[in-house]
């Protein structure tokens, strides 16, 4: 069992910036694949980031060069990075963990963080 809880969001006029935080309670948090996704109004949610348990990192073409998602396994945490944020980048954003187990799919989600981008 893992729990998730995101920090970091608020608002932020265009161009500015915010890091969010998740920090992960439970065991084997190194051995998920860790995502940041995001929820706006009237849509769908989407991945924004990604990062697996060998540091690879994958991103939407909408924040490419924008956003950074990075983890610390010894503090639990996944951080993502945003900058040049734009107000399209308006959304809750969530925290996610997940791995396969012998072919079990074990999927968690924090309770989301709030990311307004206004003037």
């Amino acid at each position: 069992q893992v729990q998730l809880v995101e920090s970091g969001g608020g608002l932020v006029q265009p161009g500015g910036s915010l890091r969010l935080s998740c920090a992960a309670s439970g065991n084997n948090f190194a051995t998920y694949d860790m995502g940041w996704y995001r929820q706006a109004p009237g849509k769908q949610r989407e991945l924004v980031a990604g990062i697996i348990i060998g540091s690879s990192t994958k991103y939407a073409d909408s924040v490419k060069g924008r956003f950074t998602i990075s983890r610390d396994n010894a503090k639990r945490t996944v951080y993502l990075q945003m900058n040049s944020l734009k107000p399209e980048d308006t959304a809750v954003y969530f925290c996610n963990a997940h791995k396969t187990v012998f072919g079990t799919e074990r999927t968690y989600w924090g309770q989301g963080t709030q990311v307004t981008v206004s003037s």
